[in-house]
């Protein structure tokens, strides 16, 4: 028997639904990714796709079931004008957008905007033209098959919840409606959602040289304490505790729940709990006291949030001498996408591509604003990050960005070219970041 760790996504979906005794179902998450595999495989099973508040959205990963697919998403900004665009090539997709409302990776649209997505999910699942499929009654339970957590409620037509991306609440504030209608299977694990992406990135070996950089201008000293501010995955974390023999206590803080009950998860598996302590605190307002930590630290979240007061804080809570150190992704300089390309595609392709918060941070001003606040013996410096498999999640949904910038001719030639780099050897995408390192002045 295949061991879980050699199992794609859809083969772990694949066994869910089977242990579950289901023939069909309907799906609604945040990743097509999750998706995309079982509908090459066994489209048969996917009665209906829902996508909500989709973060990539490449139309071939969809366009099996382009005729029994719905799509939630913000009107405004880039996720708006990435779905309208895809959409031109998925006929029949119907698609609801939430005025007014913006739907970066880590949007809450099921908490924040519960009515709409409500009604547009209901509406089109008992749509008179939806074929009704067979009503099961699975009694409540849980467990986990192949790497993924499910868990069992209602009773009616069966409906797969995948994770939301990087949604705070997840299905929460809709479970108990669905769950009145239709037998929901919630399934969460880290072969879902943003999981994937988070973990693969940071284990990635370019993504781990930029941190490793940071790190070592962060200059550990023997028994520092460090807080990791917007932990995520705590995919850092762990590597950390293991980079340092476990000479550093970490704290790891998130305002998101379902992730930090999937860290707490990996952190007990790889057996260090008594390295890494998780807890919910908002970067805006860490809950720590003052002058709490030796080094405070920060990956790729200062862009989702206001930067301003994420750094004061930062500060507040780092000792005096203690340093702080952030990376931020670079919106302002081009990727660089090493593949054989026209000229005129190959900048298309190289466009910077990522989501920002309105007072977020992505750009050089990293730097000044580490001056700005007060914080000596600043370093400034850009780093690349290197991804050159697409066989794992992150180098899967950076190409996903790029394809969802593509017609249908440009698409076909970016594949071609795409092989032709794998087959010689010379494939690589690299994103821009920058970082800064500072320290807290003594008095």
């Amino acid at each position: 028997m295949m061991a879980d760790s050699g199992l794609t996504v859809e083969e772990r979906l694949v066994r869910v639904v089977q242990h579950l005794g289901l023939q069909q179902a309907h799906v609604t998450g945040g990743s097509p990714a999750d998706i995309a595999g079982l509908l090459r495989t066994h489209p048969d099973m996917v009665a209906s796709l829902t996508l909500v508040c989709p973060a990539r959205l490449p139309p071939q990963a969809v366009q099996p079931c382009s005729d029994r697919l719905l799509i939630i998403v913000g009107d405004q900004g880039p996720p708006a004008a990435m779905v309208q665009q895809a959409v031109a090539s998925l006929p029949g997709a119907s698609v609801v957008p939430l005025s007014h409302y913006m739907s970066p990776p880590w949007a809450d649209a099921v908490a924040e905007r519960t009515a709409e997505v409500e009604h547009a999910l209901l509406s089109f699942l008992n749509a008179p033209h939806r074929p009704r499929i067979g009503a099961v009654d699975l009694r409540p339970q849980e467990g986990e098959i192949a790497g993924i957590t499910y868990r069992v409620q209602g009773a009616g037509m069966p409906l797969l919840l995948l994770p939301l991306n990087l949604a705070a609440t997840q299905w929460d504030h809709l479970l108990a409606r669905l769950s009145a209608q239709y037998c929901t299977i919630t399934l969460s694990g880290p072969e879902l959602g943003f999981m994937p992406v988070l973990e693969t990135r940071g284990k990635a070996w370019g993504y781990r040289s930029v941190v490793r950089t940071l790190i070592d201008e962060a200059h550990l000293q023997s028994g520092d304490t460090l807080l990791d501010v917007g932990c995520g995955s705590a995919v850092v974390d762990r590597w950390l505790a293991h980079y340092t023999n476990k000479r550093h206590p970490i704290v790891g803080v998130d305002v998101n729940r379902y992730l930090l009950r999937e860290a707490t998860a990996l952190v007990q598996k790889d057996g260090l709990d008594d390295v890494i302590a998780l807890q919910e605190g908002n970067a805006e307002a860490l809950p720590f006291p003052d002058n709490a930590f030796d080094v405070v630290m920060s990956y790729t979240v200062m862009e989702e949030t206001n930067a301003h007061t994420m750094l004061a804080e930062m500060i507040r809570v780092a000792k005096p001498g203690g340093r702080v150190a952030v990376m931020v992704r670079a919106m302002d300089v081009p990727w660089v996408v090493n593949v054989p390309l026209r000229p005129e595609l190959k900048t298309k392709a190289e466009v910077a591509r990522g989501f920002v918060g309105a007072h977020g941070c992505a750009d050089a001003s990293l730097g000044k604003r580490f001056r700005a606040a007060g914080l000596e013996h600043v370093k400034m410096f850009p780093q690349l990050a290197t991804f050159d498999n697409l066989h794992v999640a992150i180098g899967q949904f950076l190409q996903a960005g790029i394809l969802g910038a593509l017609d249908a001719n440009e698409t076909q030639e970016w594949q071609a070219s795409v092989r032709q780099a794998v087959e010689e050897g010379t494939f690589y995408i690299a994103s821009s970041h920058h970082c800064a390192v500072g320290t807290k002045p003594s008095v």
